[in-house]
């Protein structure tokens, strides 16, 4: 954070150096420099809601199909493998432009922009997600299974209560990627007119006609979000860790 200020003050203070920069349309310390950044800053909630929301429900389908990928069944196995390579070939701004100007059209659904990037985005996650859990998943020793079998443990209960808390463990560092990565694509969705941070940016470009200055707080922006993020994603690890001693 300590560099974060200090950053965001050396560009602000270079805004007396060259007559073509116009810091002064984010400095905080004017009227206007300060409506603009609260205006920019405003599009955070939607990112992060968007995001959190969109992790959630990759991480429970990405579970979901990565299951199947573990039977020994091979109807199954090749339910997994096509649905991780279909999805993992779509780009995501291709993705999201399908989900809301082509399902409406495919079935009758109409989803606002929200819900539509959300949707999108956890589907273009999932089958990241999926490979994540199966790779998880198969790093837990056999004997796990076989202590499981000896004290009548169902395969639900199996997975529940053995396998899966492990393999979380395991694959937190990955799940903390995936978020990291989440909210990056999420400025995507700005092309469908959702207000977050990316579109609050090219709006006030088109008004202050200054991306340098703006496009340059936009990506502080994200900057500080991810670190955050991080920072939560390894105290978490610790605390995991911590409870295992």
């Amino acid at each position: 954070m300590k560099r974060f200020l200090i950053l965001t003050t050396a560009l602000l203070l270079l805004s007396g150096c060259s007559n073509n920069w116009g810091w002064y349309v984010v400095d905080p310390t004017t009227k206007n420099g300060w409506i603009n950044l609260k205006f920019m800053a405003s599009g955070a909630y939607y990112t992060i809601i968007m995001s959190l929301t969109a992790i959630l429900i990759s991480v429970v389908v990405g579970l979901l199909v990565a299951l199947p990928g573990l039977s020994k069944k091979r109807g199954w196995r090749i339910f997994n493998r096509t649905y991780v390579e279909i999805v993992r070939a779509v780009p995501i701004l291709v993705l999201i432009l399908w989900v809301y100007y082509g399902l409406p059209a495919l079935s009758g659904i109409t989803l606002n922009v929200f819900w539509a990037g959300v949707l999108a985005l956890a589907l273009s996650d999932s089958a990241f997600q999926a490979e994540i859990f199966r790779a998880g998943i198969q790093s837990i020793a056999r004997g796990q299974y076989e202590a499981a079998q000896s004290i009548s443990l169902n395969y639900r209960d199996t997975m529940r209560y053995v396998i899966l808390p492990q393999a979380i463990r395991r694959i937190l560092p990955a799940l903390g990627n995936q978020l990291v990565y989440m909210m990056k694509m999420s400025s995507l969705v700005s092309v469908i007119g959702l207000q977050e941070l990316t579109r609050k940016a090219n709006e006030l470009v088109v008004s202050e006609y200054r991306p340098l200055e703006i496009y340059t707080v936009l990506v502080l922006e994200y900057l500080v979000l991810i670190l955050i993020v991080s920072a939560g994603v390894r105290w978490l690890e610790r605390r995991l860790k911590a409870s295992e001693t």
